[in-house]
């Protein structure tokens, strides 16, 4: 065995053996969760909203409206526990969209709900008599009829809406009574405003409004700035309020323009179809390989079992979310784990067919093929950077999904053409296996 082989080849197995424990089912332990299936293997639902930006303030940029309603889309749906959401924003020449995917949401009218279209975060003040008492509704509630106002940095009026909030709002205990109470903090303009709505509102409730629907009415207990909190609460209600203030309001109106609701049965069948034809695909290549190459062939397969091995791991340890393209991004680079080795094997036999020894002819064989397949993976790198930028642009998920998958795959199997299957090879010529040229596929001249 050649010198420096050993602890490079307990290297690899070690890391073949985390690889298969990391792959095999388990408890949630390090990474290792199920994989994390996309939206057209798990089902869910798929929503395009466009953005009218005719609405928005003067005062704000397209990108900034844009980026905000994302990053609120995206809260609502964290908020609500959906795991492994989509919220992506598209601009081309018909206009600026918002894309949202929900695996595991079957009721594409449950998922609008959650998002909300138009959720308007407000606040509001009591209406009052002309005697100044207050006025109550048919159920014995203070009627909020008056959206609070206040002077803004520049001396214009403006309403006190969420959007002002700052998106950290949370459930803390009081340290005396260790009761839930709601923290929450404004911006410097949403700051401005609250000072002075809660000081000519002291001792008196102030309506929190979600919807046009109340949602809580607490009593102002002090001039609030910048922060504050929200008393009289119990544990649900102040986790359902941190939500709803967390939600915020869109600056701007969303429309629907696409929605359609993706089975799992599809997906299932889809993923199960996938499969099958990649074990085919697999077992068919493993079979040419040691039938036309031999004993090098075999090697190659021991190698691109590594190479599964790693790319199942890395695939659940980032966690790499799986869609069909994607699956078929790691297919491909099968393909090219197993071109590297064919370029090995080649120029394998060529050496041995010159009289190299067979110790000389695999060292020549990696040397003179590594530039080739550095080249050919360089080249496949660059596509797959194209082709998520593509994606990306265009808002197409399965196009970055196959970028993603096929880089990752091509990664490792730079590795392993490189390093396992030489390693490998050193092995087994210096333990003396499969010695004769024949066992390599070159026949006798």
């Amino acid at each position: 065995m050649k010198r420096g082989n050993a602890p490079l080849l307990i290297f690899i197995l070690i890391l073949f053996g985390f690889s298969l424990w990391v792959i095999l089912p388990g408890n949630g332990i390090f990474g290792r969760d199920d994989f994390k299936l996309g939206l057209d293997l798990s089902g869910g639902s798929h929503l395009v909203y466009s953005i009218d930006l005719t609405k928005k303030d003067p005062a704000q940029t397209d990108a900034d409206v844009i980026e905000g309603v994302k990053n609120k889309i995206e809260r609502r749906v964290n908020a609500y526990g959906v795991t492994e959401p989509i919220v992506q924003t598209i601009r081309n020449e018909r206009g600026s969209f918002v894309l949202v995917q929900l695996p595991g949401v079957k009721d594409i009218d449950e998922a609008i709900k959650l998002i909300g279209q138009t959720a308007e975060l407000d606040f509001r003040e009591m209406e009052l008599d002309a005697s100044g008492r207050l006025v109550f509704d048919e159920t014995g509630k203070p009627k909020f009829t008056a959206v609070a106002k206040a002077k803004g940095s520049d001396g214009q009026e403006r309403e006190l809406t969420g959007k002002y909030l700052k998106p950290n709002a949370q459930v803390v205990l009081e340290p005396q009574t260790n009761k839930p109470e709601v923290a929450f903090e404004w911006n410097e303009e949403g700051a401005i405003l609250f000072e002075q709505i809660t000081q000519r509102n002291l001792q008196k409730p102030l309506g929190i409004y979600l919807d046009g629907e109340p949602i809580s009415w607490p009593t102002v207990q002090s001039v609030i700035k910048e922060r504050g909190v929200i008393t009289g609460l119990n544990l649900e209600e102040a986790r359902t309020l941190a939500i709803q203030l967390n939600s915020g309001s869109l600056d701007v109106p969303l429309t629907v323009v696409e929605r359609r609701d993706i089975g799992a049965t599809l997906g299932e069948d889809s993923l199960r179809k996938s499969l099958m034809a990649g074990i085919i695909g697999s077992a068919m290549v493993v079979l040419f390989m040691i039938a036309y190459y031999r004993f090098s062939g075999f090697v190659a397969c021991l190698a691109l079992v590594v190479f599964v091995a790693l790319n199942l791991a890395i695939f659940k340890l980032i966690p790499v979310v799986l869609t069909l393209p994607g699956i078929a991004g790691f297919i491909v680079s099968i393909g090219m784990g197993v071109d590297g080795n064919v370029l090995v094997a080649e120029r394998l036999k060529e050496e041995l067919r010159r009289g190299r020894t067979l110790g000389a002819a695999v060292e020549e064989s990696f040397r003179q093929s590594w530039s080739a397949i550095f080249d050919a993976n360089v080249t496949v790198f660059i596509a797959c950077a194209v082709l998520y930028w593509l994606g990306n642009t265009f808002g197409n998920f399965l196009v970055i999904g196959f970028a993603t998958t096929l880089f990752i795959g091509t990664a490792l199997s730079m590795f392993t053409q490189v390093v396992v299957t030489r390693t490998f090879l050193r092995t087994f010529v210096g333990l003396g296996v499969a010695r004769r040229p024949g066992a390599y596929g070159v026949l006798k001249q």
